[in-house]
Formats: structure tokens, C-alpha cells, sequence
């Protein structure tokens, strides 16, 4: 086969955008051009690589296995360049870092210290739900992920880095906000308020209710923390988040975090990637500046 690495980075480009338009202008290239140097990649394998229905690109399976051995190319190759200038005392390149959602409450702030130690660095940060991160990691497309309920299933590089305390809040007005270490049987009248499943947080949750025997009256699931926040704060019921949700305090926005027995619930965030994935001098710079970054702001919820 004679395909070019700048070919391989195109057809990586078009995976990742699932767009022939997309992949041109991530590579700076004409689209009749990329679309040409496509033509040539899918000639060079013999088989098709990708197929259009209804104006949408589907990867065939072995244009999965190409798009699989280009990213590990590129990644490699970064990997190389990084390692080219931290010799050199330089400090470019550019991080990948995936995260769930309730973690844009702190992350933000660590990657700035980052970024303004490292001014050079370009940043990729993607924000989504649990399953998102998980799809993103299983596909190795970062160099770091951050979640609180890494999927046991898979063979990972793991280390927890910070406390992630999952909290009962409820309406400033509740009576519940002014007592202490109310027992969990008495929310069994309440209606709750709770993250979609799937989420890290929901599935503390479920697990310690499991462990409890209680079955929540769930009146909502909703997609972030925001809404649910919100929702507690209307009055529609009880809600479970994290308490990195509350920036950290005990009260925001007209809810307030109530003492419940057995929470907060003992969670964790974790620094996650494939246990086979060799990390870039970048992403070990990134992973040691968070777990310094956290024990120097002394980020303790619990």
C-alpha cells in the first residue's frame, strides 16, 4: 500500500468529523481535494473504507481498523514531537483531555494553571455525559479522561486524584435544610430528583439505595446538574449531585445540601486512559500538574 501519513491524518480527520467538508477544513485542504486523496486512500487498501446514506459518512469495518491504526500513527508521532522539544527545553503541542460533565466545575481552572505554565500548549477539551467520555476512551481518542465511575470493564491506567462527594439537596426553605443526620427512611414520602442513568453521580446513587433497600420516588432524570438544580430550587422535590456541583459550598442558587443519613456518598475522581496507551511527555506533565494542582488548593469535600 502507499499511503501518505498526511493521507492517513486525513482520513483520521474524516472519521472524527464523519464529514468530507469537516475533514478538509480540520487538514486546511479544498474539499474536491480531500475528497480526490480520499479516493486514493480507499484505491491503495482495495476495500471500501466508508459509505455515504442519506449525505451522512458511515465507516465500513475496515475503515474502523484504518481510522484505529491512523490515530495510534498520529498519536505516536505527537508523542515524538513532544519528546523533541522537551529535550530541547521547549513546551509545544496540543492536549486531548475528555471529561464528564460535572467535572467543568473544576477542570477549567486546572487547565488554566496549566496552560498558563505551559502558554505554548493548545488545549482539545471535550465536555459530555458519561457515556460520551466512555465511547471517547474505549476509541483512545484523548490522552487523558476524567470520570468518577471508570467502566470496570475495561483494561485501564487509573489513579484518583481528588474527592467527589455525592450530596442530598433540597429548597433553602425545607425544613429538612435545618436538621441534622435525618435518617433515610423518612425521604421515602419525598420525590426525587435525580441524574439520567448512566451519569457517575446516578450511579452512586443507585448503588447506595441498592445497599439501603430504598427505592427513591424519582418524579424527574435530568441531563446535567444545572437542570437539576434548578428543578430543586422550584420545588419539584429532592435532587443527588455532586457536591462539585455547589462550586464546593453548602448552598447555591436556593438549595442547600441536607445532612442525610449516609451521605455524602465516598465517590472519587479518577485519571483514566488505556493501560496499553503510552502517555506523551505533554500528558504526564498534565496528569502530575492536576494531582500538585489539587494538593496544593487542598480541594477536600468531604
Amino acid at each position: 500500500m502507499n499511503i501518505t501519513f498526511r493521507q492517513l491524518r486525513l482520513f483520521l480527520a474524516l472519521a472524527d468529523t464523519g464529514s468530507v467538508s469537516a475533514a478538509a477544513k480540520a487538514m486546511h485542504v479544498t474539499q474536491p481535494t480531500a475528497s480526490m486523496q480520499l479516493k486514493e486512500v480507499s484505491q491503495s487498501v482495495g476495500l471500501p473504507l466508508y459509505e455515504i446514506v442519506g449525505k451522512k459518512i458511515y465507516l465500513t469495518n475496515m475503515g474502523k481498523e484504518l481510522a484505529a491504526a491512523a490515530r495510534s500513527v498520529a498519536q505516536t508521532w505527537e508523542a515524538f514531537e513532544q519528546s523533541v522539544d522537551a529535550t530541547a527545553g521547549l513546551s509545544r503541542g496540543k492536549l486531548r483531555v475528555a471529561v464528564v460533565s460535572t467535572a467543568q466545575y473544576f477542570m477549567p481552572r486546572l487547565i488554566g494553571s496549566f496552560c498558563t505554565k505551559y502558554p505554548a500548549i493548545d488545549v482539545s477539551l471535550e465536555i459530555l455525559n458519561r457515556d460520551g467520555v466512555v465511547h471517547r476512551l474505549r476509541e483512545n481518542q484523548d490522552d487523558l479522561c476524567i470520570m468518577s465511575m471508570p467502566p470496570s470493564e475495561m483494561d485501564l491506567g487509573d489513579e484518583v486524584f481528588m474527592p467527589n462527594p455525592i450530596v442530598v439537596i433540597a429548597p433553602v426553605s425545607d425544613p429538612l435544610a435545618k436538621r441534622h443526620l435525618v435518617p433515610l427512611r423518612e425521604l421515602a414520602q419525598r420525590r426525587f430528583i435525580l441524574r439520567e442513568k448512566g451519569s457517575g453521580t446516578r450511579m452512586a446513587a443507585d448503588q447506595f439505595f441498592r445497599k439501603m433497600k430504598f427505592r427513591p420516588d424519582i418524579r424527574l432524570e435530568l441531563g446535567s446538574n444545572e437542570a437539576v438544580k434548578e428543578s430543586v430550587a422550584g420545588g419539584l422535590g429532592i435532587g443527588v449531585v455532586s457536591r462539585h456541583a455547589l462550586h464546593g459550598h453548602q448552598k447555591e442558587h436556593g438549595v442547600s445540601v441536607i445532612d442525610i443519613e449516609g451521605f455524602p456518598l465516598p465517590s472519587a475522581w479518577h485519571i483514566v486512559h488505556p493501560a496499553s496507551k503510552k502517555l506523551s511527555p505533554l500528558a504526564l506533565a498534565f496528569k502530575q500538574h492536576l494531582l500538585k494542582e489539587v494538593k496544593r488548593r487542598k480541594w477536600n469535600l468531604v
